[in-house]
């Protein structure tokens, strides 16, 4: 059977030939229930035609119902009945139902007799009266009312108008005509029109008017009757309504329906009702109506609000106050109510509803549909009730006027279990407001898509986690896909935005920006998404940008994006992929070190538009700062398309337990029992001032109603410029404020403190990063963000064109702009104060005006000249107002051992790689293993490699290979030393002045460390030992060498270790035209190399079977400089020497080794200059 609905069966209308009333009547006899009262009316025509007069006997029935339990009150014998404010007729009729006799029936009023002369037989069942004939006004018990007339109407506790009891002696008046005639063809002879014919009667009086009745035991008024026959209906089987075709083949209901998920996400907000239950003068109507105004004027959500003013005038207009009708008016407006939430409205009912199984069934309603219910109990003590009694209504029970009051005379029976209790006496209306709308907004009522969130944070921008890891039991099959991919490179600062988007901190986007997605970006600040198809734009973020096509409907949302996330490529990389066999569906990305950490699928590639990023996203002209050089330095085209994380991205730095997704903060949140979260960003060390306004921003969002706001520590961690003080240093500085706790005023209670690094770049973008720094931290769970002034600033440079040396934006821009950026919804923005240092009592706080004297500041430029100075802590007693004179720090500044990590920092920041400036991977070197490293990491200046077996790399490593089988010991044969392993970056290189001409990190020319940048090599690169290209020798162009050994390139397949020595059959060479200089480049491939076997002895037979190879390598040689800003090398030229002439190339260059080495009897004064600067202490050269 399909699920009850609430909708009603759709009838077809069908002409009916054998009527001949008007379109009007036709309308009647089809919609009008049948023959309602019919035997009553027949009765009356009946008696009044045959005796002209009143006969008045008393029908007694053979049996009397027994009355619902739900007509008797609980505390007296006595009840409400309804009587219509007009005379009775006696006449009426006994009417017997299938099941049971009833003792009378109610009197109808004289105004309502009916004519049958008007009923069409040929309706059937479904027939009307078309018309209503009054009777002659009667007399008998017709006269009862005026000789007893209803006494003044007042009000009672539910604004419905009553009459008080004047005599207790007051009459039954249930007296009925006996009729001589036969029911059978008039079909009065059920409960349902015997019901109708109660229901109409009831409605007929214009306002109810009651009174107060002393038995309440026996079924004698048509109150009673009428709840007796509502309750009897109401326990029928519910009927088999179907809606529609899907329906009827046996689908459930909501089949007929637009589903929920849809509904409310077009609505942008659920449906749920809250049930607000409580005593009269409890504050019902009152705080219902102030969270109803606030939820439309400032959410614009769509609220309404029942209670008994709105439903007595017209839905419960019928009903009174006995047991009986307040269950049904329960009833009515519950389902009323269940209506109302399943269309997306959030219903606020405010009733006494005095029973406790009347409230749960109308929960058990909602639940059984599915949707939200809330019973919020205002629990004020009675007493408290008389004082407030806004109506009067509690001194009129003290004075006995009115009877029978819930909760003093009439029972109340409190909730057993409310989701919401309210104790309005404790509380000011603006108060239990607010925890009914935090209760909303935690559970995600506010907003129309599913709650993806923990109970109390926000749902992501796109109502989605985004989490792209691939899942472990998939790792190894994607590893194995990537390594057949294209190969794009991502710089350091790259590998921090694919952790922002893997990591779910950049909802909704799941790769790096599309061109579309960028223009939005650029030019709003935001993009348009569909997260739930409404337009059919679902997933548009991960189409192919189209300029031709639009759609019909544009996106339903706006989210907050105001940064650009784009990966940039050469060239080069560009005609990889598109040279692919891949069919440019997919790339692998690869980090500096040559670690393949991603997929990227349906690669997009447009033109990287430079100029327009930077004016777009900065709106200033600032060639020196230090984000728009590195836009400026990115390749020439921008790859969009969604990311898969083949693995958690590790930096290895010792910080990475305060690295989490979005995902992890949320659980984290969650677990601290978070009803809300406020992040708090740093990029400088702690004080007790930001101490004092984050536990400030708690105690705010406590005073609105929440529980237990949790504080989100977020120290950045993406690049930021070099003199910002390091990641590590941050970290540890925080570590200090948690395990100081609230025993310091610059400490933090751990237990509603959550750390956790924030991963992507720093930008200095002012007011538009400031827009991403809010949103990403939306993302992982956080409502509120605390911003301060000239947020994501910084000054600009000397190149800087209205601002040099200068902040680059106001001050204020940034809060103003992020307060009112587009969407960025709901999200709320905590102000700084400024707060100063009492040295009265040691505490930074907001200064008291009354005792200026007593504040001192502290800023922070003060605060790093005096760690730099090494101030220590002054007397807690004698604080100077000079602090740099006396370089002394207050004690209650900053935590001490955060303080001295501070200290420790300025007083060694000369030494770089003595700490962590920002996220950047430190990986073990792929060395191999005869090796061994000394000094720093790998990547970094002081990185060293040396051979385990040989004391020097360049002069005791044998030039060519010797192999057992003397059939192996070709001609073309060198042993490879390795440098730079396949897809590394790292520009390493054998130094010819350090000791054992070790292995060692290149740098640049401002002693960074030097990568390539133009893309990720797909070739071994190392030297052949023994060999020296001098400078005193001249090429036929005249070039002199480049004073380095012979450079090789090894093209086989497999990536060779750092420092391994590989024999390497030659293949020919390159001679590369640097800075004027002559730089060979040997071409070989690995005799390990299973790819290619013995078959491959040239740069033509690779090309062979390896096509394109000549070309990628030739425009690596010419253009891998171009990306630094560089001119393009030249080439003698792009076809390669033979192996002939390459291998006398390595027979020259090894005599040029033997006389630097002093083989051939030469001093080194008669060599290039450059010798002196040499190692060559060796055992196989001069040593």
């Amino acid at each position: 059977m399909a699920k009850y609905s609430y909708a009603p069966l759709s009838v077809d209308k069908k002409d009916d030939t054998t009527t001949t009333t008007s379109n009007n009547d036709d309308f009647v006899q089809e919609r009008m229930p049948m023959c309602v009262g019919i035997c009553v009316l027949l009765a009356i025509v009946f008696v009044l035609s045959k005796s002209g007069s009143d006969v008045t006997n008393t029908i007694r029935a053979n049996t009397t119902p027994t009355p619902s339990p739900r007509m008797i009150s609980s505390n007296a014998n006595s009840y409400a009945t309804i009587l219509p404010a007009t005379t009775y007729n006696t006449a009426a009729t006994t009417t017997t139902t299938n099941n049971a006799a009833y003792a009378t029936t109610p009197p109808l009023p004289e105004t309502t007799a009916y004519n049958t002369q008007q009923y069409n037989n040929n309706n059937n069942n479904n027939a009307a009266f078309a018309t209503h004939n009054p009777i002659p006004e009667t007399t008998g018990a017709a006269g009862y009312a005026t000789q007893n007339p209803i006494p003044e109407a007042k009000t009672n506790n539910n604004n419905d108008v009553y009459h008080p009891i004047t005599s207790p002696e007051q009459p039954n008046y249930m007296t009925t005509t006996t009729p001589d005639c036969d029911c059978s063809n008039t079909n009065v002879n059920n409960d349902a029109d015997l019901l109708a014919a109660l229901r109409e009667k009831a409605l007929a009086a214009t306002t109810p008017h009651i009174i107060e009745c002393s038995a309440a035991t026996n079924v004698n008024n048509d109150a009673d009757l009428l709840a007796a026959l509502r309750e009897k209906a109401l326990a029928a089987t519910t009927p088999h309504i179907i809606e529609c075709s899907a329906a009827e083949r046996g689908e459930s209901q909501a089949a007929c329906h637009l589903p929920p998920k849809e509904r409310y996400a077009a609505l942008q907000q659920k449906g749920a009702t809250l049930w607000m239950t409580g005593c009269s003068g409890a504050g019902k109507t009152t705080i219902a109506t102030s969270l109803e105004e606030r939820l439309v004027k400032e959410y614009g959500k769509h609220v309404y609000r029942l209670d008994g003013d709105n439903l007595r005038t017209g839905l419960n207009r019928d009903l009174g106050f006995s047991s009986a009708d307040r269950a049904e008016s329960v009833r009515r407006t519950g389902e009323l109510a269940t209506l109302f939430s399943d269309a997306g409205v959030i219903t606020l009912v405010g009733l006494i509803s005095p029973y406790r199984a009347d409230r749960d069934a109308v929960r058990q309603r909602h639940l059984d549909q599915g949707i939200p219910f809330y019973e919020v109990f205002l629990d004020v003590p009675v007493d408290e009730l008389k004082k407030r009694d806004p109506k009067g209504q509690y001194a009129k029970v003290e004075s006995g006027e009115l009877k029978h009051f819930t909760c003093i005379d009439d029972p109340y029976e409190e909730p057993l279990t409310p989701e919401v209790t309210l104790k309005t006496h404790e509380l000011t209306i603006e108060q239990s407001a607010n925890i009914l709308f935090r209760t909303l907004e935690r559970d995600g009522i506010l907003i129309g898509a599913p709650k993806v969130s923990p109970p109390g944070l926000p749902n992501p921008d796109g109502d989605e986690i985004v989490d792209l890891h691939v899942p472990p039991e998939l790792q190894a099959e994607r590893r194995a896909e990537a390594a057949t991919l294209p190969k794009v490179l991502l710089t350091d600062i790259d590998l921090n935005w694919l952790q922002t988007i893997g990591e779910g901190w950049a909802s909704p986007l799941k790769g790096f920006m599309r061109e579309g997605t960028l223009l939005e970006t650029l030019h709003f600040n935001s993009i348009l998404v569909d997260p739930f198809n409404l337009t059919k734009n679902a997933g548009r973020l991960e189409r192919a940008t189209n300029f031709e096509v639009f759609p019909d409907h544009p996106p339903p949302q706006r989210v907050s994006m105001s940064l650009p996330i784009t990966l940039s490529c050469s060239s080069y990389t560009k005609d990889a992929i598109e040279s692919s066999s891949q069919n440019n569906n997919a790339v692998a990305l690869v980090t500096q070190m040559g670690q393949t950490v991603a997929i990227l699928r349906n690669p997009e590639i447009y033109a990287n538009r430079k100029e327009e990023i930077v004016t777009r996203m900065y709106g200033v002209i600032d060639p020196g700062h230090p984000y728009i050089q590195n836009i400026y330095k990115g390749g020439d085209y921008l790859i969009g398309g969604e990311v898969e994380l083949l693995d958690r991205i590790r930096y290895n730095d010792g910080l990475d337990p305060w690295r989490k997704t979005a995902r992890e903060l949320m659980a984290e949140f969650s677990a601290k029992g978070a009803d809300t979260v406020y992040a708090f960003q740093t990029r400088n060390p702690t004080h007790a001032g930001h101490a004092y306004l984050m536990r400030s921003a708690g105690e705010d969002l406590r005073s609105q109603g929440y529980q237990k706001p949790v504080l989100w520590l977020s120290p950045l961690g993406g690049w930021t410029k070099d003199d910002d003080v390091p990641l590590d240093v941050r970290v540890r500085q925080h570590e200090q404020v948690l395990e100081a706790g609230l025993s310091h005023p610059g400490g933090l209670d751990p237990a509603t403190t959550v750390m956790a690094i924030w991963p992507a770049p720093m930008v200095y973008a002012g007011p538009t990063e400031v827009q991403f720094h809010a949103k990403s931290r939306r993302s992982a769970g956080a409502s509120y963000f605390v911003v301060g002034r000239d947020p994501a600033g910084m000054k600009g440079s000397s190149e800087a064109q209205a601002s040099p040396d200068d902040d680059l934006y106001d001050g204020n821009h940034g809060r103003y702009v992020l307060q009112n950026s587009p969407g960025i919804g709901n999200m709320q923005m905590l102000s700084f104060v400024k707060v100063m240092y009492d040295v009265t009592d040691n505490v930074m706080k907001v200064p008291d005006e009354k005792r200026p004297d007593d504040f001192i500041s502290i800023s922070g430029t003060k605060m790093r000249l005096l760690a730099r100075n090494g101030a220590t802590p002054c007397s807690p007693t004698n604080i100077p107002t000079d602090l740099v004179q006396a370089n002394c720090i207050p004690s209650g500044f900053m935590v001490p051992k955060g303080w001295e990590g501070v200290v420790d920092y300025y007083k060694h920041s000369a030494e770089t790689e003595r700490f962590i400036p920002w996220s950047r991977p430190i990986l073990p070197a792929p060395k191999h293993e005869r090796t061994k490293t000394d000094g720093g990491h790998f990547g970094s200046t002081s990185f060293r490699l040396q051979h385990l077996d040989y004391p020097s790399f360049w002069h005791d490593v044998p030039m060519k290979p010797t192999f057992s089988n003397p059939a192996l010991n070709e001609p073309t044969m060198i042993n490879l030393i390795t440098e730079i392993p396949r897809m590394v970056t790292a520009k390493m290189e054998v130094s010819k002045e350090r000791s054992h001409n070790i292995i060692a990190q290149d740098t640049n020319k401002d002693g960074s460390p030097r990568y390539y940048t133009y893309g990720t090599p797909f070739f071994n690169y190392g030297l052949i030992a023994q060999t020296w290209e001098d400078p005193n020798v001249k090429s036929r162009a005249g070039h002199a060498g480049d004073n380095d050994p012979l450079d090789v390139i090894e093209l086989g397949s497999s990536v060779l270790e750092m420092g391994s020595v590989t024999p390497c059959r030659v293949l020919g060479s390159l001679e590369l035209i640097d800075e004027g200089e002559t730089d060979h480049k040997v071409l070989c491939l690995s005799v390990n190399d299973v790819r290619f076997g013995d078959d491959v002895r040239t740069v033509s037979d690779l090309e062979r079977v390896y096509p394109n190879t000549l070309a990628r390598l030739v425009d690596w040689l010419q253009r891998y400089k171009t990306s630094d800003g560089k001119p393009e090398n030249r080439l003698d030229s792009t076809t390669p020497k033979s192996v002939e002439d390459t291998l006398r190339i390595i027979d020259e260059t090894h005599q040029r080794w033997r006389a630097l080495c002093g083989h051939d009897g030469s001093t080194l004064s008669s060599l290039h200059p450059s010798a002196l600067t040499f190692w060559l202490d060796s055992p196989n050269c001069r040593g």
